[in-house]
């Protein structure tokens, strides 16, 4: 079950660089004085990928608790 431990401590990682990247992008389009209406459409074009980023680290960690209950 160590492959468990592995595999999730690997998707945790790629979720977590996965909301960096989500931040990073939002901070960008701040600091380049967009309108409020392009910056909502930026916000909105980073949502899901946020989503996406966090929900991949929940099921890394999700996997690393099944392989160290498992092992």
């Amino acid at each position: 079950m160590e492959y468990l431990v592995w595999a999730g401590g690997t998707l945790s990682i790629l979720g977590m660089i996965g909301l960096v990247w989500c931040v990073v992008s939002v901070m960008r389009a701040k600091r380049k004085g967009l309108s409020d209406e392009e910056l909502r459409a930026v916000l909105q074009s980073v949502l899901p990928k946020n989503l996406g980023a966090l929900l991949l680290s929940v099921l890394g960690l999700m996997l690393v608790m099944v392989g160290l209950f498992l092992s």
